[in-house]
């Protein structure tokens, strides 16, 4: 798109477009995937913007603080309306969605001030520690998503019982992504349209809205403050810009943001592990979903880990996964090409108090050669961020988006690698004979276990999936004495820990046509494993043997307790979230070619 948003001003006097009147309800499934609105601007407008020829383009830096409508207005009714022409209007609402990190008319709607159902009274929050809690990606740091059950509160025989008992519906969401956290009586959740809710976990009444930057997908971790005034306990997550916020937990004011990346295209796509007054948290980034385009120049964008405090944000430390950027070549447009990038850190990281240490997997390679902590896990050190070890599961594993048999061009590996990636946060567990392990898989279905006493030395190794590419995304939950994994290609499957023998397979679906992935985060509690699928359905299975104890399809309409319209849809990354008697699910999740959208939370508790 020549010259796309080089005609109007970019500053902070910019008003936003008239567009039409917010939706309550989600956005039907139109163009497969938020993330491809990054696609478009990677393949239609990097001609110019980021092009150091076209001095009039902004950068893309410069457009992803825009607000969407204004993305929006410039390609349908703007300056740039003959450019955006050529798009649909899918894509053009994509595209501002992905660039400015919310979608259109999203900020006017979200307001909790605006809904029916605010919580008469908002009291002092309880210390985070002092009731059943599940705060962040995992009720502790070791990752597990395993639920005591002392905090469960619900046990194998209630499951079979389980009732909806409250829905709230995001208002203009178009993919409910963030994971519910459940800490001191409160619901806080993160939204794609940038907005945090806290909400009554009983009753889903709302007690207050915060709006980030940019749309948050992460679980959100609460923890104690010092110096900041009034406030004791602050919330803390990331969003699509890069940025990480502390909120004051008790009101939603800001406390602190802190920018992480400089690159466009990161993003904070996991939750921030808080531990002993600090965040650790994992960097991603969006570019290689179509960075094979010659108009790109490919690749600078690389994982990375930091430490930062969790009163002030200020940064401890910040260790990257691979060595800084360096310009290679030109291809056959001029445009110079990078090396190394990529090795994204899609998890939460894992703390091993024992050890000093921090663990996390990383991502696949952008470009050639492969460095050897991408498809890895990694130890660092939990004070200075030192590198102590890493274990590599997928070698030579160079990976951009685009890259086909028939559409391969230069910006392409000349190998293209098998994408692998360990998106899953490792699984720290203690076996009954003191042994201790760190777990992880990847995307083809291996799944491993490390020694984290003996520098990651690996102890065992196996597959669990029955075709190549049908594996781990998300990751497992892990008791005592098994593993269990959600499997892209559909189903769960229980691994043991003390040796990685398949102990078994349940196949969830009843029927063909509800035969789904299930590459959503599994969650576990005593007898029982949770995990949803992309058709909708949340399963309840038993620990012992797989067979299905309970299932609720959240793929339809639901009434909700602020009256906002609100359909649930595919549930492929974040998982259930059980506490003091209930389960909680985000249901709608539209990343990546997910056939449905949706936009509501749900709250279950036994019925008597």
């Amino acid at each position: 798109m020549r010259q796309l948003f080089a005609t109007f001003a970019v500053s902070a006097a910019l008003t936003f477009a008239q567009t039409p009147p917010a939706q309550s309800g989600p956005a039907q499934p139109r163009f497969p995937g938020t993330e491809s609105g990054f696609r478009v601007f990677q393949t239609q407008c990097m001609q110019c913007h980021g092009n150091p020829a076209v001095e009039r383009a902004p950068s893309p830096s410069v457009i992803r603080e825009l607000p969407p409508e204004k993305i929006y207005e410039a390609l349908t009714t703007g300056a740039m309306k003959t450019q955006g022409q050529k798009l649909s209007d899918e894509e053009k609402r994509m595209t501002a969605l992905f660039m400015s990190g919310r979608p259109v008319g999203s900020s006017q709607a979200g307001d909790a001030k605006s809904m029916p159902n605010q919580c008469a009274t908002n009291p002092p929050l309880a210390a985070p520690t002092s009731g059943a809690a599940w705060n962040g990606w995992s009720p502790d740091a070791t990752n597990a998503r395993f639920q005591s059950a002392k905090a469960a509160g619900l046990t194998v025989d209630q499951v079979p019982r389980l009732k909806l008992k409250w829905a709230f519906g995001y208002p203009n969401s178009v993919s409910a992504f963030g994971q519910p956290s459940v800490v001191s009586g409160r619901v806080f959740v993160g939204t794609d349209t940038g907005f945090i809710y806290s909400l009554n976990a009983e009753t889903g009444c709302v007690y207050w809205s915060f709006e980030a930057k940019g749309s948050v997908r992460n679980a959100i971790g609460m923890g104690p403050v010092k110096g900041r005034g009034a406030a004791k306990y602050a919330i803390y997550f990331g969003d699509a810009h890069s940025n990480v916020y502390g909120v004051n937990a008790q009101n939603g004011e800001l406390l602190w943001m802190t920018h992480t990346d400089d690159n466009f295209a990161a993003r904070i796509t996991a939750a921030p592990t808080v531990y002993d007054g600090r965040l650790y948290v994992g960097v991603s980034s969006s570019e290689e979903f179509a960075a094979a385009t010659l108009d790109y120049p490919c690749c600078t964008s690389r994982g990375s880990v930091l430490a930062l405090d969790g009163s002030t944000g200020k940064q401890i430390w910040k260790t990257y996964v691979v060595d800084e950027p360096k310009p290679t070549k030109k291809n056959s447009k001029g445009v110079q090409q990078y090396a190394p990038a990529g090795a994204s850190v899609w998890n939460s990281p894992t703390i091993d108090p024992k050890r000093r240490a921090v663990y996390f997997g990383t991502g696949d390679s952008e470009t050639e050669p492969a460095p050897k902590t991408s498809d890895s896990v990694m130890a660092l050190d939990l004070d200075t961020g030192k590198v102590l070890w890493s274990y590599q599961a997928q070698a030579n594993d160079a990976f951009l988006g685009g890259c086909g048999p028939n559409t391969k061009t230069e910006n392409c590996p000349n190998e293209v690698g098998p994408d692998w990636d360990i998106g899953n946060s490792p699984i720290l567990r203690t076996l009954p004979d003191g042994r201790r392990l760190l777990v992880a898989g990847t995307k083809n279905g291996d799944v491993f276990a490390l020694d984290p006493d003996k520098k990651g030395a690996l102890a065992w190794r196996v597959n669990i999936a029955d075709k190549p590419r049908t594996g781990i995304v998300w990751g497992g939950a892990a008791d005592e004495q098994n593993a269990y994994y959600g499997l892209s290609g559909g189903g769960v499957v229980a691994v043991r820990l003390a040796n990685g023998e398949k102990r078994w397979y349940s196949a969830l679906g009843t029927s063909a046509e509800k035969r789904s992935g299930n590459s959503a985060a599994t969650s576990a509690i005593p007898g029982v494993v949770f995990n949803g699928g992309s058709n909708g359905v949340l399963n309840a299975i038993a620990s012992e043997d797989g067979h299905s104890l309970w299932q609720f399809d959240t793929a339809r309409d639901f009434d909700t307790v602020n009256k906002v319209k609100a359909k649930g849809g595919s549930m492929s990354a974040p998982g259930p979230v059980v506490a003091g008697g209930m389960v909680f699910v985000g249901s709608g999740y539209a990343v990546l070619g997910a056939v449905e959208p949706g936009n509501v939370l749900l709250a279950f508790a036994p019925a008597p």
